[in-house]
């Protein structure tokens, strides 16, 4: 990999589609400017390919990359696959005559365990913790801001009496059950269960840390689970409400997909008592979702028994929640469809209504069955019902500064998560011999460990204070203090602050529920308030306050200061996109915004600038950010049906503002001459433009694939303008 390159990554859906139309406008203004782009597959086909040897491992070379001065990585929205993803990522390639072997449901041969290990490092949120070594700055820009603000979208009102509410276990669950312990030197650990029966299994052998970090293990106990999602599902069928599950079975990929498969279990227990061992043998697991189920039944002998058992368990249930109705896609159908950071604000933001089996918008209860920060989301649902929908025309904003460097936190989501074979006690044992930590556990329960070092830690205090003195905001760690992590974190904050000037400053530790009713108190005010936080919540309320403030999660501004220096620029959310992705299929009209990439290319070409001292990138940098402000101010984001301009044609205007101001600009006279024709040509030509972007809508378009489509025919479908190409392709 070379120094002066910034690293646009190619990715999956809506993202990898929108870059085949904006990348080649990119890389012809940059090309001018002399700077360098080039391409990095890290998609999960490519993942795939990678770890058998089939493909370049761009993965691991960005990651070795991110941890030098000069990486500058653009990082677009990547699937973070379920294992219903994984095996249908399988299945194409293998479809495109690639040999890559079938997931294995279960290990038994080594073979077995070495093809899962593999697919364990492809599956759930497996690139995030690999690029992320610095921590996160995100907020809304200034632009993105004031356009809410002349054009709010419509955050709807609670109906009087709203039985919508958050169920959560509060007890026996993660929270509550979690230890900590923050190491003194550094050693190399050991997590074993010792079982009732006096044997010795070791879950994780040789695990490294350093001084100063920070270990936690908790555990999930299954007895209780089962017992907590039966009364949920009493409760929503007394109150005639919508059952919902919400979980993060993508970032949190071990312990919440098996969580989701105990929620399938009990919503279906009569069904799973009856025919649970055929379901079994034939492969088919809860944990894969309702979806996958019906899908195998065609394979076994009593399958259309099964379907109708399956069918007459949903209509006597407790109604449950949809995520297409049209298609018939319940909230129980794919775990990777309701994602807790997208799914909830999604609710709020729609008067706490989810849709039923009819389309139909209904009361839920919203099932969060781990107690950490459920109590977000329902001190949200309180204070929304108390004071009203938040109104984007006058409100404040929250941005948020999120640990997560070096896989700071990454819960339930990696080699240290287990769901426990058989009784006993798991311990995290030192290199002495010492039991550092231990539960005791039981058949089912879920264990998980996770490590946070200090070095993250400490440059998050710094990046906190940094920027409340730059914006003169209220910094609030969301931190609580009755939580075993949090307690641990609690005590280096305290200890890094001190390092900093924080002299007229507002700094303050407040429980996550308590924070959030801080922060939407100063939002109704107008006022902005820093939210300082760990990983999880740090996904979660990056999601949660500008779906409430801009109406959406993809037009922030994302800049991870890696600690090595360098950076990376990441473009927005991608929760939405398998939805973007069907309908350009259906109607060749794609709805993604990729104003995150327009945000983000500004701060890659400084620091570019910077490093490579190319006074021309800052230039370009100047002038995209000066052209997004222009496109904002125009009104030039994808519009909402056929017949409007689509992510095609947002690129378009976005490519003519950037000319025009590369044009007027007076930095640098070569680039104003290069653009000056270039501006007039796109301006002179824009109906004839417009008119090709709009004629190809409304039709079916052929990818052939969709985790890893044809280029040609992706590059055909997003390019379809014959007078724009032109242009653009004799830079």
């Amino acid at each position: 990999m070379t120094e002066s390159t910034i690293y646009y990554t190619h990715t999956d859906e809506a993202p990898m589609l929108a870059t085949a139309s904006l990348l080649p406008i990119v890389r012809a203004y940059a090309k001018q400017a002399g700077v360098s782009i080039d391409t990095a597959d890290i998609s999960l086909a490519g993942r795939i390919l990678a770890v058998f040897d089939l493909g370049r491992d761009w993965l691991t070379e960005l990651g070795e990359l991110a941890t030098r001065p000069e990486a500058n990585i653009v990082k677009l929205p990547n699937i973070s696959a379920s294992i219903p993803q994984l095996k249908a990522a399988i299945a194409e390639l293998q479809g495109d005559g690639y040999a890559v072997p079938d997931y294995p449901d279960e290990v038994v041969t080594d073979e077995d365990r070495a093809v899962r290990a593999k697919y364990d490092r492809v599956k759930g949120s497996a690139v995030n913790p690999v690029l992320r070594e610095g921590n996160s700055d995100r907020r809304a820009p200034l632009s993105v801001k004031n356009y809410a603000k002349a054009h709010p979208h419509r955050n709807k009102p609670f109906t009087a009496g709203s039985k919508t509410e958050v169920a959560t276990m509060g007890e026996h669950d993660f929270k509550t059950n979690e230890r900590s312990v923050t190491l003194a030197a550094d050693d190399v650990l050991r997590v074993e269960l010792v079982t009732d029966a006096g044997e010795t299994i070791v879950l994780k052998d040789r695990l490294p840390v350093l001084a100063g970090e920070i270990v936690d293990a908790t555990k999930l106990e299954a007895a209780y689970l089962d017992a907590f999602l039966r009364n949920a599902l009493a409760t929503a069928k007394a109150r005639d409400v919508l059952f919902s599950v919400h979980l993060k079975a993508t970032m949190m990929k071990v312990s919440d997909p098996i969580i989701f498969g105990h929620v399938v279990r009990a919503y279906f227990a009569e069904v799973f008592e009856r025919y649970g061992d055929q379901l079994a043998a034939a492969g088919l697991s809860a944990n894969d979702g309702l979806g996958s189920i019906l899908a195998g039944l065609d394979q076994l002998p009593d399958g259309p028994e099964i379907r109708a058992a399956f069918d007459a368990a949903l209509a006597d249930g407790p109604r449950l929640s949809y995520v297409n109705s049209d298609r018939g896609i319940t909230n129980l159908h794919v775990p990777s469809d309701v994602i807790v950071d997208a799914s909830m604000p999604a609710l709020v933001r729609n008067g706490g209504k989810l849709w039923g089996v009819d389309g139909g918008e209904d009361d839920t209860l919203a099932v969060i069955p781990d107690s950490s920060y459920a109590g977000v989301y329902q001190t949200v649902i309180d204070d929304v019902k108390e004071h009203g929908p938040l109104d984007p025309a006058t409100i404040g904003t929250v941005p948020n500064v999120g640990l997560m460097a070096q896989a700071a936190e990454e819960y339930g989501s990696h080699d240290k998560t287990f769901e426990i074979p058989t009784a006993g006690t798991v311990r995290v044992v030192d290199s002495a011999g010492r039991a550092l930590i231990e539960h005791e556990v039981e058949p089912g329960d879920i264990w998980r460990a996770t490590q946070t070092k200090d070095v993250p830690v400490r440059d998050w205090v710094r990046l906190a204070v940094s920027r409340a003195r730059a914006t003169g905001d209220p910094a609030i760690f969301w931190l609580d203090e009755s939580r075993a992590h949090d307690a641990s974190i609690i005590a280096k904050v305290r200890q890094y602050l001190p390092e900093h000037d924080t002299s007229g400053l507002e700094i303050q530790i407040l429980s996550p529920e308590l924070a959030t009713a801080y922060s939407l108190e100063r939002l109704r005010r107008g006022l902005n308030t820093i939210s300082v936080t760990g990983n999880v919540l740090r996904d979660y309320n990056t999601d949660l306050f500008p779906i409430l403030e801009v109406g959406t999660s993809a037009k922030m501004l994302s800049i991870v200061p890696l600690l090595n220096g360098g950076g990376l620029f990441e473009t927005g959310a991608g929760g939405s996109a398998p939805k973007h992705v069907q309908q350009f299929v259906a109607e060749d009209y794609l709805r993604w915004d990729s104003l995150g990439e327009f945000f983000a290319l500004a701060p890659s070409f400084e620091q570019y600038a910077e490093t490579t001292g190319n006074a021309r990138a800052k230039v370009l940098a100047d002038t995209i950010d000066r052209a997004t402000g222009t496109f904002l101010e125009q009104d030039k984001s994808p519009g909402r049906a056929l017949g409007t301009i689509d992510n095609r044609g947002s690129h378009f205007y976005l490519a003519m503002y950037w000319a025009q101001e590369l044009a007027a600009q007076t930095e640098d006279a070569q680039l104003a001459a290069a653009f000056a024709p270039v501006a007039a040509a796109l301006a002179e030509r824009e109906a004839a433009i417009i008119a090709e972007l709009l004629a190809v809508q409304g039709h079916p378009v052929e990818l052939d694939g969709y985790y890893s489509p044809d280029p040609a025919r992706v590059s055909a479908a997003m390019r379809p303008s014959a007078t724009l190409n032109a242009i653009i392709d004799a830079l």
